[in-house]
Formats: structure tokens, sequence, C-alpha cells
């Protein structure tokens, strides 16, 4: 008699709570190591299989693992297979082949025939030794198959991150994706068809059913469901109903196309892809269902994958040496011959080493393959784990491959630069294009009024960019609409302020896992005299200028503006009465001069508060007042002025008695208006170096 009903349901929750649990902790360490979290989530099923935990706690593995129990997790995770190639065939739009459909289609067959041919030609010698028990063309086709898949929600992911994907090389290479998904199932319903059916009577059956099935889908579902589609579009709001509409069909030709021994995948591949994309109801669809899968479903098949992967039948030097040779066969006839046949087309060698690494990519599209592999009793668990770790490192190897071949400096440079950068970075003074960084859209009027400010008098002139990044999503959907969609609502607000303050202003927004690297080769690429950014929000023991913002201003050369409390309210007319404070420090004097810069427009009235003797030496303009301050401390002095007269900016220079690199919120919010805190890497040098040449020169003269 088995155990309480119970007992299998507590534990198959405890499996899913770990299995969730290790994959979000190893989540943050592969960002660090800019690798998607779907390289997380295939480590983590590694980690939880025999591999390592059955390695290391072989009684705590056989406890939460244990064999009868999985059966649980593999139903969940195939239903999430079933759902996220559903979401892989509703990514495929044919409108990424417009426009380059001979090169994408050139390409794309290039990087599967190669790995086909090779395959076919490696699969008598691995036969030999690895596959006994198994027929040798399922073997074939399946090593074909597996060395010839594409992750195509991976390959959208890494382009969104490494701003590549509105790019020529991430068009090419998204749409020689898609080409390779489509052969690569094809494959797989090849392999169906021979490990499904022995006799090759009945294989030919059951690849007549999947054509039959395509079809079916194309002349009579496709119709059925454009009519939905419209349908539930001209009501206007889109509801469980509506999802309920296309589940439906979705789960039932997915259970028609397993039951006749195609497979459920294929189906729900097939059904993704005959629906309409132009409408919302494709991107709800996304959203609702990529939450679940991509966030709770497709870890639980990682884990399966690795509860059936055992790095221990790998025991002899041999055996590592053939998971080496498959490796590096399968890179090179992907990687290479998807390249050599994109520079045949015209592109430079950088460009087609891109593509080539991109479409070399497997993650989890290749681990789906491997599992259908297995199921089907076509390969040996060792031969298995081969391709996983052939799956792992190729996945593993896209970002710094592709970091090094196509540098992200290469990709600002060919996604945001306007024209030719100087020779030398922009003065101090040259600010007339401003880098605004919106990441609350509560700051975006505020932010957008800062910009009007620093850019003076010159503001027809003038150019400011609206910077929003975006945090990377798990969906590759989510990535690719994000690409192709208009202004983000973070930055309506932004753009409505500049507009009506008659400013030149244009949005920026991507994906990015490197905000500060990227908000600085922005501002280079774009030739900005500025950056400015909202204040950092503190986190328990962080101050308001530590995380992006703290390493923008030790990584940018030009001006850094940072305006603490940019939520707050604009005044009606703009920033018209200003206090700048004056402690004498070099810093100090970058703040005198911005706020020179935004006092010289009509209207504004610029305080200068001084405190200590080096603030009296410096010229300032007659309109300007000037206040000394009886305060020995410059943090006191700046708090009773504050406190006695009303401002609707303050300026700052990030000097060190100020000792704003680590105050938290309570000290701004006691000045009772906006501050603009400003760093000038250039000037801190150029008087690094004025001193040292002051202190050389007695030495000089002596000698």
């Amino acid at each position: 008699m088995g155990p309480p009903a119970s007992l299998d349901l507590a534990r198959v929750l405890l499996q899913v709570v770990v299995i969730l649990a290790v994959s979000r902790a190893l989540a943050p360490i592969a960002r660090r190591l800019g690798q998607p979290a779907v390289v997380a989530e295939m480590v983590a099923g590694i980690v939880l299989g025999p591999s390592l935990l059955g390695w290391i706690a072989p009684p705590v593995s056989a406890w939460l693992f244990p064999p009868a129990s999985l059966y649980g997790v593999r139903l969940l995770s195939q239903l999430g297979l079933v759902l996220f190639m559903f979401l892989v065939g509703l990514e495929l739009d044919p409108k990424l082949l417009h426009g380059r459909g001979r090169t994408s289609i050139a390409v794309g067959i290039a990087s599967l025939v190669v790995p086909l041919v090779l395959g076919i030609a490696c699969a008598p010698w691995l036969h030999a030794r690895y596959g006994a028990g198994s027929a040798f063309a399922p073997f074939a086709l399946f090593l074909s198959a597996a060395a010839s898949v594409t992750a195509f929600p991976v390959l959208a992911r890494i382009l969104s991150e490494r701003h590549l994907l509105t790019t020529r090389v991430g068009a090419i290479a998204i749409a020689c994706a898609a080409v390779d998904d489509v052969g690569a199932w094809c494959l797989v319903t090849l392999l169906l068809a021979a490990g499904r059916a022995p006799a090759w009577i009945d294989a030919l059956r059951v690849a007549a059913v999947a054509i039959a099935l395509v079809a079916l889908m194309l002349f009579v579902l496709r119709p059925v469901l454009v009519r939905v589609v419209r349908r539930v579009e001209r009501k206007g709001a889109i509801g469980a109903g509506a999802v309920t509409a296309v589940l439906f069909p979705l789960l039932l030709v997915a259970a028609t196309s397993e039951l006749l021994g195609v497979h459920a995948l294929f189906g729900a591949f097939l059904v993704g892809a005959v629906l309409p994309k132009d409408g919302p109801l494709a991107e709800v669809l996304a959203e609702k269902l990529e939450t679940i899968t991509v966030g709770l479903l497709l870890p639980l098949f990682f884990a399966h994958s690795g509860l059936r992967t055992e790095l221990a039948l790998l025991d002899s030097r041999t055996d590592w040496l053939v998971t080496a040779a498959i490796v590096v066969l399968a890179t090179g006839a992907k990687l290479g011959g998807s390249a050599l046949v994109a520079r045949a087309s015209g592109w430079s060698w950088r460009d087609a080493g891109a593509v080539g690494i991109l479409l070399n990519t497997r993650g989890l599209m290749g681990l789906i393959v491997l599992n259908v592999g297995l199921d089907l009793g076509v390969v040996s668990t060792t031969v298995f784990t081969m391709l996983v770790i052939m799956a792992l490192v190729t996945t593993l190897a896209t970002s710094p491959l592709l970091r090094w071949v196509f540098p992200d400096r290469a990709a600002i440079e060919e996604r945001f630069v306007d024209a030719p950068p100087r020779a030398t970075p922009p003065s101090a003074k040259a600010l007339e294009i401003v880098l605004a960084c919106v990441s609350d859209p509560r700051s975006g009027p505020a932010l957008a009024a800062a910009a009007h400010a620093l850019v003076g008098e010159r503001a027809e002139g003038a150019r400011v960019f609206g910077l929003h990044l975006a945090e990377p999503s798990d969906r590759a959907s989510a990535e690719l609409r994000r690409e192709t969609r208009g202004a983000p609502p973070a930055l309506t607000d932004f753009l409505a302020t500049a507009r009506g303050l008659a400013l030149d202003a244009r949005a920026l927004a991507f994906v990015s896992s490197a905000p500060a690297d990227d908000i600085v080769r922005i501002a280079e690429a774009k030739r900005a005299g500025a950056i400015l950014l909202g204040g950092h929000e503190p986190w328990f023991f962080e101050g308001s200028f530590d995380g992006v913002v703290a390493q923008v201003v030790r990584r940018a050369r030009t001006t850094v503006a940072v305006l603490v409390g940019a939520e707050r309210a604009v005044p009606e007319g703009g920033f018209a009465r200003i206090l700048v404070a004056d402690a004498g420090a070099v810093e100090d004097g970058v703040a005198v001069e911005i706020a020179r810069r935004l006092g010289a427009r009509a209207g504004t009235h610029v305080t200068c508060l001084a405190v200590g003797a080096g603030a009296s030496a410096r010229a300032l303009p007659e309109a300007w007042s000037r206040e000394r301050a009886s305060q020995a401390s410059p943090r006191d002095a700046l708090l009773a002025m504050t406190a006695s007269r009303s401002f609707d900016l303050v300026v700052l220079g990030l000097a060190a008695h100020w000792r704003l690199r680590s105050e938290r919120a309570p000290f701004f919010a006691r000045i009772g208006a906006p501050v603009l805190v400003v760093h000038d890497a250039r000037a801190l040098a150029a008087s690094a170096e004025d001193e040292h040449a002051v202190r050389e020169r007695p030495a000089e003269v002596s000698a």
C-alpha cells in the first residue's frame, strides 16, 4: 500500500519549493556573470540531481526526490512545456523575415544543414559505442536535431540585454532562429515518427499524420482563430473568457497530437504559430501565460532534466574526451556554418561571427529535444548527459563570446550614435545635449525641468534624451514587444513636460542588466554634456549615492547631476529661486558653474551661500545675492539658510564636507526643496594637475 495522498501532495509541494528556491538563488549569480536567467535554472536542475545533491547528500536526495515521487513534477513540467511551446510559436512572427528573408533563410538553412550533416556523419561512431539497444536511424536524427536547434527565447533575451535586437545583427539572428526552430521541429517530428513507430510503414503513417495536422492548422483552425480573435478584440475587454477561448483549442490540439503519436509539444507549437499576432490578444495571452509558465513550471522541467542527468556516468577519460569533442564539433558546425554563409552574403567578419555565436545558443530548446529523445529510448542516459553538457556549455559561451567579438561599446555605437564622436569629450560648459535618466515616472516632470534649466538660454538649439532602462525579463515575448513599442509609460510625463518647455526631447528605452555601464556608454555615444539622474532611494544601510548613482558618478567622464527629491511637484514657473552653497572645494566650484548656467535664464534668481574663506575669492555675477554663513559647519549653514528662506532648487557639489555619499533621506528632507548634486571628474582631475604643478614648481626653480 502506497503512502497517503496527503503525503504525496506535501512531497510534491516541497519539491516545488526547493526547486524554485535554488533557481531564484542562482539567478543573481548568473546575472552577475552576464548570463540569462535560463542558465541559472539549467544549473539548478543539475545541482538538485544525482550529479551534485545525490553525490554530496544521498539520504537527502533519496528522501526529497525518490523516483516514485517524480511523476507529479514530471506532469507539471510537461504542462509547462506545452504552454511554453505555444508561446514559442506565438513569438514566431512572419514579420521577422520582412526585408531580410533571403539572408535569413540562407543563414538559417546553413545553421541547420551543417550540424545535420555532421550529426549524421558522427552517428555511426557514437552509436557503436554508446547506442546499444537503440535503432541507428532515430539515433542519428536525434543527434542532428540536438545539434541543430537554437533557443529562440534565450536568444531574444540576450539580444535585448545587449541592445542588439533592433540592429542588423540582431534582426538577422532572430529571423534565423525562427527558421531554425521550424526546421528543428521538423527534425523532431521525423524523430518521433522513427522512434515511436519501429516499422517503416508505421513511421510513414506518423509523418503523414504530422503533415495532415499542419494542413489542418493552416486551413481549418487558423480561420476559426482569426474569427475568435476579431470577435474578442471588438468587445474591447480581454479577460479570462478570451484566454480560455484560446486555451481550449491549444490543449485539445496538444492532446490530439499526443494521441496520434506526433507529440503534444508539436501540436502546441503549431497552435501558437497559426494564431494571429497583429492584435492585443496575442500580447495579453503572452503576458498571462508567461508569468506562470516561466516563473513556476519551466524550473520544474529543468529540475526534472537535472534529475535525469548523471555526470557520474562519464566515468572515464574517453567519455569526457567524447563529450568535449561533441561540444567542439556542435559549436564548429553551428557557429562556423552560419558565420561563413553570412560572410559570403557580404557581411563583415565581426557581424558574421556575432550571428554565428548567437545561433549557437541551444538553452531550453536543446533540453526539450534531449528529453524527447530520452523519453523515446532513442539514446541512453550517458549520451543524454553528454548532450546536456553540450547544450549548457554552448549557452554559457554565448554571452562571453559575443562580448569578445561584438563588444558592448560597438553595440551601443551601432544603435545610438547619431554622428561621428568628437575627438575630445565636450567641455564642462557644453551642456546643449543632456541625457536624463528616468527610472521612476513620478520624477519625470522634475527631471525635464532640470534638463531645461541645465541647457540655459540655448534651449532652442539644445537636445534632451530621456532614457528609461528596464530590468531584464524572463519572458522572451516581453523583450521582443518592448523593443518594437514607442516611448514607455515611464517617459510619458517627462516628454510632455519637456515639450511644454519647448525642448527637443527624444525617448530612449531598452533593457539593461548593467544600468551604470549603459548610461555612461550612451552618454558618450550621444556626446552628452551632462548626465541627469534621479536620486537613489536608500535601501537599508545604503546612502542616497550608492548603487547605480555611485557607479555613474565614478565612471562618467562628463558632468553628472543627481536630482534628489525629483518626485516633488515642479513650480509652475520652473526653478526660479536657486540656492548654491560654496565652501571653497573644487566640487563647490563645479556647483557654482552649474548654478551660473541655471541662472542665465530670464526670471531666475540665484543666491550663493558662502561658507569659509575659500568661497569669498570666487567671482560671481552681479545679479546674484551673496550670503555669508555664520556657522562653521557647511551642513549647519545650509540647513539654517533653507529653514529661514524658501528656494525652488538647491545646488551642491559632491564635496566631502557635505557628507552626501553616505547620507540618507532625512538630511535632504530637512532642506525642503529638490537638491541638485553635481560632480565633474574632469574638474577634479584638472585641479589635481594644478596642485601637482604648484608643488613641483619650487623644485624646478631650485634646480
